[in-house]
């Protein structure tokens, strides 16, 4: 990898199990960082979204991102992936943004929470909204596990890649609706995580 700041971005894809995804990066204080994580949906392919999104972005790849990409594929066929937040471009997100997406970052494999907890944890008890758009806007779904993050009555909320991908993953992480019931009764906490 040369050692140049690019503000070029460079993309790559790989298949899941729940199509493509395509990672998009750029050189960033002499390090590749990744500047989004760009989940397939119903009906539209990552691999559209880079082209109508990203029209000048280059196919190109480096290790750095090839080790993340790697372990995005293995993630989402189910082995249990803790993501560094050294190599995604946090800074490129408001400080609330970078706050509640950390906070998500804590939550473990197998656990939920729920916008409005979130939002308490970040000390605005009636910021469950911002949260959710904060999340609904995460550049780094799967790096930063926002389908972990359920509204507060147990329905799932929202998810970048669908719904049926958001039901998947909590099932696959063994979430299933008896553990999310226990973890909305308990109350779970980010802070025993060491978020934020």
């Amino acid at each position: 990898m040369k050692n140049i700041e690019t503000a070029q971005a460079s993309y790559c894809f790989r298949k899941t199990p729940f199509g493509p995804v395509a990672v998009l990066w750029s050189v960033y204080r002499g390090q590749p960082k990744i500047r989004r994580v760009l989940l397939s949906k119903s009906g539209v392919s990552a691999k559209q979204i880079v082209k109508a999104s990203f029209p000048d972005s280059i196919s190109s790849s480096c290790a750095e991102v090839n080790v993340v990409a790697d372990q995005i594929v293995a993630f989402l066929g189910g082995d249990d992936i803790r993501f560094s937040l050294d190599i995604a471009r946090l800074d490129l997100c408001s400080k609330f943004q970078q706050n509640a997406l950390r906070a998500e970052h804590g939550i473990p494999r197998g656990s939920v929470s729920t916008y409005q907890r979130i939002a308490r944890y970040l000390g605005n008890a009636n910021g469950a909204r911002a949260v959710g758009a904060a999340l609904a806007n995460n550049p780094f779904p799967i790096i930063i596990p926002c389908h972990r993050a359920i509204r507060s009555d147990g329905t799932l909320g929202g998810y970048q890649g669908g719904l049926e991908m958001k039901r998947a993953l909590l099932e696959m992480e063994g979430s299933s609706s008896t553990l999310l019931a226990v973890s909305l009764q308990r109350g779970f906490s980010t802070e025993r995580y060491g978020s934020v």
